[in-house]
């Protein structure tokens, strides 16, 4: 007999099948999610797990960082924002060496 085979959200699964996903993945399962395309350019994130009589295909949920999101970390990074605030530290090092003298 062969095993039915279901695609269920990980917000929609039960006990049994969240105790084999705990059981098959010990340390999270973040570093086993496969991409798995529908067609018509969609697709899903998902991972897999078996119970006795089934074999589970779970939809779980990833954030995909966008390349615009990339670009503008970026940019900012390399000094492209338009933050006009001056990064140094108030009173340069001639006080800081005035404290440290003090003790």
């Amino acid at each position: 007999m062969e095993k039915k085979r279901v695609i269920k959200n990980i917000d929609t699964i039960s006990d049994e099948v969240r105790e084999a996903i705990r059981a098959k993945y010990p340390d999270g399962w973040g570093n086993h999610v496969q991409r798995v395309n529908k067609g018509n350019n969609e697709f899903f994130h998902a991972i897999t797990v078996d119970t006795a009589d089934t074999s589970y295909m779970i939809r779980v949920n990833v954030k995909v960082d966008s390349v615009e999101e990339l670009e503008k970390l970026e940019s900012q990074e390399s000094g492209g924002s338009d933050d006009d605030d001056d990064d140094t530290i108030a009173g340069g090092e001639e006080d800081i060496a005035d404290v440290s003298d003090e003790d």
